[in-house]
């Protein structure tokens, strides 16, 4: 089972064309502590051998060095992946638990010259805003994005964590290919307009975090006590002390669902966003990190699982009981704003 290939879907309107599934780059070196170098290059293709194309980094995972890191796995594959980066967030270098955002022009073009960069191409298949600076006009982050693709540094467009009616502000300037957002069994604040605005206007979701940053797998319960002390994971408020024991209660139908279906949770937790999809009437491209080919490979045979209605119904009042926020500070996210 783990040897097909998934499916592929068009991520948006007139967008690329991917596999169903995408992967999550930031953890192979950064955010979730000690990694192992050689065998995040070898999930790289391992991923693509089962039809992950789509693969997903940022400027400011580890200040440029993801980015650089799988640089020569997209050289090298140039024509077979479609490469997503992003721009806006950066650490404030006196406080490294604080992020800064800029979305003004002259940043935006600095930023799109530093990735292009570090990731050895000329051409940036899809290009995301981060985070919102809500100082700055949309208007003009996103016009400067589309001088980008005039310009043939960039090829697609696309936001994050960004409200329903500011992805059709945005899409009123020009054509936006996907919206990346939290989205999971434990996160669905985005289902309050995000999604609806993304199928109004065809444009494809890419959730980010679908296994709840590994929560929803069972591999940790306290992070705080669990985890290495560099993990981010440790600062968001549903993963530690008695938020943590609450929810991982919560976890108790979507062990009993793997279980019927000989699956493991992590599976129930991806066929459950896959299956949004037709339920939503979007593409839904989730991008799950990992830094191991056995995970890749668990990860991308869930696409394969068809749930029942009854499991669904099961599944549907899970995230309306998690206890505690997704970040500690929630003004940069959708649900901040929406």
């Amino acid at each position: 089972m783990g040897n097909e290939k998934i499916e592929t879907v068009e991520l948006g309107n007139g967008g690329p064309r991917v596999g169903v599934q995408g992967l999550g780059c930031m953890g192979m070196s950064f955010a979730y502590g000690p990694t192992d170098a050689d065998e995040a290059r070898a999930t790289l293709e391992r991923a693509l051998e089962l039809g992950v194309t789509l693969f997903d980094t940022a400027d400011m995972y580890g200040m440029g060095e993801n980015e650089k890191f799988i640089a020569p796995f997209i050289q090298a594959h140039r024509d077979e992946v479609v490469l997503a980066t992003k721009f806006a967030l950066s650490v404030d270098p006196d406080d490294p638990t604080k992020r800064v955002i800029r979305n003004d022009r002259a940043y935006i073009r600095q930023a799109v010259e530093g990735s292009l960069r570090r990731l050895g191409v000329d051409e940036i298949d899809l290009y995301y805003m981060h985070r919102r600076e809500v100082n700055v006009p949309l208007e003009e982050s996103v016009g400067a994005m589309a001088e980008l693709v005039a310009e043939g540094k960039v090829k697609y467009l696309g936001l994050s964590e960004v409200t329903g009616g500011e992805l059709r502000a945005a899409q009123a300037v020009h054509p936006i290919m996907a919206v990346q957002s939290e989205w999971s069994l434990f996160s669905r604040d985005i289902e309050n307009g995000v999604v609806q605005a993304a199928a109004e206007l065809g444009v494809g979701l890419v959730p980010y975090s679908p296994l709840g940053r590994g929560f929803l797998t069972g591999a940790f319960v306290q992070a705080d006590k669990e985890l290495a002390a560099d993990d981010f994971r440790r600062q968001q408020p549903r993963f530690t002390g008695d938020n943590a024991a609450a929810n991982a209660a919560l976890l108790e139908p979507v062990r009993a669902i793997a279980e019927a279906h000989g699956a493991t949770p992590g599976q129930i937790a991806l066929a459950w966003l896959q299956q949004q999809a037709t339920a939503r009437g979007l593409a839904v491209v989730p991008i799950p990190g990992t830094r191991k080919r056995s995970r890749v490979e668990e990860n991308t045979a869930a696409t394969r699982i068809r749930l029942t209605e009854q499991d669904l119904a099961q599944l549907e009042p899970i995230a309306g009981k998690v206890a505690g926020a997704r970040y500690a500070d929630m003004t940069f996210t959708s649900a901040g704003r929406e």
